[in-house]
């Protein structure tokens, strides 16, 4: 049965895992918090493939597959930058993994191959026509269109989070105002609670218990948690946030007509507290589909979303 490494260059982790491309069985699973800089991550990593791989033959590998964590230059195999750990600017990714490991090496960004992978062996198996739209520090997507992964003409296709949805929101990392991005990712989130703690702090109770009083180390996970504790302010913030990023769901459903739309990521694990909102917020605005047409689920392969994803593609590279 083939195997490929698939390798995961994420802004908060790094991960590798051996994988058998016709199940999607992850062998050999290593996760690293990431350092700091571009050239630690790459020796991190390299050790972390050297360890999945154990004391197998490097002739027993079909080849690898790697996820990164930002836009990437597919024709010229080289990462463009990373938004949170600096030093990958126009990194020669894929040739220090040839040199270092002396397999073939395929690479993609993460919103595409979180994408592969749930039409791969996820949520999304036996659709030609998928969205994928990723929630987490980010708000990253993907198209599957006729059965292929498309990615326009820069590799920028399917970027639902910088899509504005309120030109006079915040500034955004891509350094627009209001895209989804800036108002429905983790990040923004956290800064929502923020902000509305300081107008209605009476409101947040549970929220301030929470992070033992100290609003600075409100996250998007304690937001969650409080909201299903019944936190009102908390309540307030993910419907929010459920509502704008049901518009850019939307926005991008009316230009393409998905059969499935498929959200996956961090804060998409919140569950009903997020999905059912932004469902609701998404068919709301659905015209000129018919919003019985749109159909969205949460996707299944959680965090394994990106070594499956960079498998499928290292499987469709090597495959024959």
């Amino acid at each position: 049965m083939p195997l490929y490494l698939a390798m995961d260059f994420g802004g908060t982790k790094l991960a590798c895992g051996l994988t058998e491309s016709a199940n999607g069985m992850i062998h050999s699973h290593i996760r690293r918090a990431s350092p700091s800089n571009a050239i630690d991550s790459m020796l991190l990593m390299l050790a972390m493939a050297r360890e999945a791989i154990g004391g197998r033959d490097a002739l027993s590998i079909s080849g690898v597959g790697i996820s990164f964590g930002g836009p990437v230059d597919e024709r010229r195999e080289r990462a463009r930058l990373s938004h949170h750990v600096p030093g990958w600017e126009d990194y020669p990714l894929v040739d220090e993994v040839v040199r270092a490991l002396g397999l073939p090496t395929v690479m993609d960004n993460d919103a595409n191959l979180q994408c592969l992978g749930e039409w791969r062996y996820g949520a999304g198996q036996g659709t030609k026509d998928m969205l994928y739209v990723n929630v987490g520090t980010g708000i990253g997507g993907g198209l599957i269109l006729g059965g292929q992964l498309r990615r326009g003409a820069h590799g920028l296709a399917g970027e639902v989070g910088h899509t504005v949805v309120d030109p006079n929101g915040p500034v955004c990392t891509c350094g627009k105002r209001g895209c989804v991005e800036s108002l429905a990712a983790g990040p923004a989130i956290a800064r929502s609670a923020r902000e509305f703690l300081a107008s209605r702090p009476q409101d947040g109770s549970w929220l301030v218990a929470d992070v033992g009083g100290d609003p600075s180390k409100i996250t998007a996970e304690a937001v969650f948690r409080c909201a299903a504790e019944g936190d009102s302010l908390c309540r307030l913030v993910v419907a929010r946030a459920a509502r704008y990023l049901g518009i850019g769901i939307a926005n991008a459903a009316a230009l393409v007509d998905p059969e499935l739309i498929v959200v996956g990521g961090g804060v998409a694990k919140a569950g009903p507290l997020l999905f059912i909102p932004l469902v609701g917020a998404a068919k709301e605005q659905a015209a000129p589909l018919d919003p019985e047409m749109l159909s969205i689920v949460p996707g299944s392969l959680l965090d394994d979303a990106n070594i499956l994803g960079a498998v499928a593609l290292a499987e469709q590279e090597f495959g024959g």
